[in-house]
């Protein structure tokens, strides 16, 4: 516990800086209405920076002691400024980019590596498999990046399937040519 003197003590200081601040503070808000007798009635004209630096001082004071001071614009104006910096600062809308979001690389070369190794299924089929992985692709996407990988629908591929692709094995001998396994199944 502080003696009576030291108590005595610290009540001057703080009386003396408390005395300061309010001179600061008035000679401020005079500094303001020097500044707004100069100006006149003209419009006065704000940066986006002075915008924001004002929002957030005035943000903490609140309405009521704007209100209390002479300021250069209006509190609500003040106010607003505030809550249109926080509506853009929480927007999202640098981050977006317009159309819809593109299906991810992985996503599109399991796409192809489906198309190609099971020639018989359709963008269908190639989507419901993707859902029994818990990836979602639709069909008219499946079509697109197989479109786009120039991989034809699958009525095409069938008409146009290399005969790599068929499961053959021909073997020749000295009197002809003899298959050894038969055309596997679609």
């Amino acid at each position: 516990m502080l003696t009576f003197p030291m108590q005595m003590l610290l009540l001057a200081i703080a009386g003396w800086l408390n005395e300061e601040q309010r001179q600061k503070i008035e000679f401020l808000q005079e500094q303001v209405r020097v500044l707004l007798e100069l100006n006149g009635d003209r419009r006065l004209r704000f940066t986006n920076d002075q915008r924001s630096r004002l929002a957030a001082k005035g943000k903490r004071l609140g309405r009521r002691v704007l209100c209390e001071f002479g300021t250069i614009v209006t509190p609500d104006t003040i106010l607003r400024w505030h809550r249109e910096l926080i509506a853009r600062k929480y927007d999202g809308s640098a981050k977006r980019r317009p159309g819809r979001p593109r299906v991810s690389k992985d996503v599109r070369e399991l796409v192809v590596r489906m198309a190609t190794d099971n020639e018989g299924w359709g963008y269908t089929r190639i989507g419901g498999e993707h859902s029994k992985r818990r990836l979602t692709v639709s069909r008219s996407s499946v079509r697109w990046i197989l479109k786009q990988f120039g991989i034809e629908p699958v009525p095409e591929r069938k008409k146009h399937m290399p005969w790599s692709k068929l499961g053959m094995r021909i073997e020749t001998t000295g009197f002809g040519i003899r298959l050894l396994s038969a055309i596997r199944s679609m």
